[in-house]
């Protein structure tokens, strides 16, 4: 397994993928010109990790946009995380948002209420 990490754009989130931490990390906009290019890499990493550890995996968002196209990208990862974590691996997710973005926070929710692992969002907003 490869440590990965890719810096973010306008359009795309900063990307970090830790095997050793068994940590995803994905903070910013994400709405890349084709999406499914983007998140392969993230969706292929996922499956080698998942295939090759027994390992917990931790996701961390702090995605404050997300296109129509990235969600359906989103979905595979949360996908490959809800067969891990049903088959009996430790899975969660922590989705941080602005308060100030509500839309950040629907976007959250809409996705929570898919799977059946721990999945928290946490206001980053400090006055």
């Amino acid at each position: 397994m490869q440590f990965y990490e890719k810096a973010a754009t306008v359009s795309t989130p900063w990307v970090k993928l830790d095997p050793e931490l068994g940590r995803i990390d994905l903070v910013g906009d994400s709405y890349p010109a084709n999406s499914f290019e983007f998140y392969q890499p993230i969706v292929h990493w996922l499956r080698e990790f998942l295939e090759c550890t027994q390992q917990p995996v931790h996701v961390e968002l702090g995605l404050t946009y997300v296109n129509t196209g990235s969600i359906k990208s989103m979905l595979d990862l949360f996908d490959l995380l809800e067969g891990a974590f049903q088959a009996g691996r430790m899975v969660t997710v922590l989705w941080k948002y602005d308060s100030r973005n509500k839309r950040a926070l629907e976007t959250a929710e809409e996705f929570c209420e898919d799977v059946t692992f721990p999945f928290e969002t946490q206001d980053t907003f400090t006055p």
